[in-house]
């Protein structure tokens, strides 16, 4: 190819570079717009538990009436004088919600012994439960995952998949957030769980 051949071609080949480097993020960005768009809100087992990015009032009051929830299991912990906690706490008063704050980080590893007291406070309140984190993605993740695997008796893969990019979890060992998969790993031998 002569050299006023290539400079003629390079501009095709810009375009598609670009076309194939912008449409990977153009639909991460979009589904990502979608997640929010939708609280990020799922079924985790019918009737029983749910799971969501942080909720408005106006939410938890929505999926109070479609789904009767009983009981808010907030993982960001107390929020003390922000804005989105007390509006939180006081829409589930209201709506006579159980309001369970348990804090957690999600570039942190759970320990087995935070695992099982999340567990123990999943099995043992009221349900529905709507489980939520800032995202819904990596700590509701793990929680769900939890519920599925040492309270529904659910499967591992069937538990893992709750931590997974369909809700925005994204389960690569270069990602701060992959301490929730390296937490329900080391749970996995304790919850009876084996590779299948």
């Amino acid at each position: 190819m002569t050299t006023k051949n290539a400079s003629r071609h390079f501009p095709r080949i810009r375009k598609m570079a670009l076309y194939l480097l912008g449409m990977p993020a153009l639909l991460i960005g979009g589904y990502g717009l979608h997640l929010q768009a939708t609280n990020n809100f799922h079924t985790v087992v019918a009737g029983e538990v749910y799971r969501s990015s942080q909720p408005s009032a106006q939410a938890i009051a929505g999926f109070e009436k479609a789904y009767g929830i009983k009981t808010i299991i907030n993982l960001r912990g107390e929020g003390d004088n922000s804005k989105w906690y007390r509006e939180e706490v006081e829409q589930a008063r209201a709506l006579g919600i159980q309001h369970v704050d348990f804090g957690m980080s999600a570039h942190k590893e759970l320990t087995p012994a935070r695992a099982e007291a999340l567990i123990a406070i999943m099995r043992d309140a009221p349900k529905p439960l709507l489980i939520h984190c800032l995202s819904g993605a990596d700590r509701t993740g793990l929680a769900s995952a939890l519920y599925l695997a040492a309270i529904s008796g659910a499967g591992e893969r069937k538990a893992e998949g709750q931590m997974s990019i369909l809700y925005g979890h994204i389960s690569l060992p270069i990602t701060k957030a992959f301490a929730m998969d390296k937490s329900f790993e080391k749970m996995e031998p304790l919850l009876g769980l084996n590779e299948s």
